[in-house]
């Protein structure tokens, strides 16, 4: 190696070590900052059950990120990992195999206060049941992929995620050994309150504290998984992949491969956050899963930045904010101040459709873009003059 070479391995070396201590001080100061915040407000108020709620924005927004942020795939169904993870909890946490064991029930690790029917497991085995079926789901919604590039991806990822819904309004109407597939709109419930080894038996009646820590904890576990893999061989493939699939190819990239584990790891942290949402509410029904919710987790990364880690946590709270607090505040002024009659579907989506369209114009890169994006969109990497010095 010439001493040039040795250099430029130095500085490299130097700007990870710098990447990685900021990242490590920002990520200690809103941990801190995070983990106080619940004591300023009613453990059973509105404001606790919205940061509840942003805790599994943020995991879900970080799981699609990995598809569509990292290796560029559009995903528009991202709703069924939502779907495979919240039934995952209602079939492992309920009497819904209520003839199991010849009616006496499975209990593992499960609370004294779980019904005798059913399958009744710890929050933790049903998180990794729910990760590995989201995981599964997310491979054969890739399969059909492989070969297809931009709008394509997004038609086909949008058809699963409709697949899903129904499947989920339909599933009482398809029997597997003498089990419904789902309740449809009926729910599934009462689900099993976690049971964690240190803390015990959740009480969402008496406190919702639990909750947020516990997505908190699911929070820094993700974050922590996005960065290794960001920083990773597979991420920087992903990137390459992103930036150009051909060159990437050309170069020896696994392409199959590539998208196969892009979509089945953002697959399993969207089933994990599933499951999550699922034993807060107390119960599974196909109300929950609409298509507008893909949309939703989609404008959390395009706020804060396609890529940027931060970024999509930044999108993610303030559209959790907005989605979960600001609406139900300000609901009732179209028709009180300007006498319109619009449902709140239509007010929920000009509201998230404003804020798109003025970020699109304000700052099209995001709130906090990754460093790449920024540099395409602001300063024109195409015009590099390093790039033509390359090609003289």
């Amino acid at each position: 190696m010439s001493a040039a070479d040795g250099m430029r391995e130095t500085v490299r070396d130097l700007e990870k070590s710098r990447f990685f201590s900021g990242n490590f001080l920002i990520a200690v100061v809103l941990l801190v900052i995070a983990a106080i915040l619940p004591f300023f407000f009613d453990a059973l108020g509105s404001e606790l059950d919205t940061m509840v709620w942003a805790t599994a924005y943020v995991v879900f927004a970080l799981g699609l990120n990995i598809v569509v942020g990292f290796a560029g795939l559009l995903d528009l169904g991202y709703v069924a990992f939502y779907a495979v993870g919240a039934y995952a909890i209602g079939y492992f946490a309920s009497d819904h195999f209520n003839k199991v064991n010849g009616g006496k029930g499975i209990h593992i690790g499960a609370s004294s206060f779980a019904a005798d029917q059913g399958i009744h497991l710890n929050f933790i085995l049903i998180l990794v049941i729910a990760m590995s079926m989201a995981a599964l789901a997310g491979l054969v919604i890739g399969l059909p992929t492989l070969r297809l590039r931009g709008d394509y991806i997004a038609i086909v990822t949008l058809a699963f995620g409709e697949i899903a819904q129904n499947v989920a309004q339909n599933g009482d109407h398809i029997s597997i050994s003498g089990y419904k597939l789902s309740a449809g709109q009926q729910a599934i419930s009462p689900i099993d309150e976690p049971n964690l080894p240190i803390y015990g038996v959740f009480n969402s009646a008496l406190n919702l504290q639990p909750y947020y820590y516990l997505g908190l904890a699911l929070v820094v576990l993700t974050l922590l998984v996005s960065f290794a893999l960001r920083e990773s061989r597979i991420g920087r493939a992903w990137i390459a992949v992103r930036e150009d699939e051909v060159a990437a190819s050309s170069m020896g990239v696994p392409l199959v491969r590539t998208k196969m584990l892009a979509y089945g790891i953002g697959a399993a942290i969207g089933g994990a956050a599933g499951a999550f949402l699922g034993a807060y509410n107390q119960a599974i029904n196909s109300n929950q899963f609409p298509f507008s919710f893909s949309i939703l987790v989609l404008a959390m990364i395009i706020l804060g930045g396609l890529g940027s880690i931060w970024g999509t946590v930044l999108g993610a709270v303030i559209l959790a904010f907005v989605d979960r607090y600001l609406l139900d505040k300000v609901r009732d002024v179209p028709h009180d101040v300007f006498n319109l009659d619009f449902s709140t579907a239509e007010i929920n989506f000009g509201i998230f459709g404003f804020i798109l369209v003025l970020l699109m114009v304000a700052r099209p890169e995001g709130l906090l873009p990754e460093r790449r994006r920024k540099m395409e969109l602001t300063e024109g990497v195409g015009t590099d003059e390093s790039l033509f010095e390359a090609r003289a």
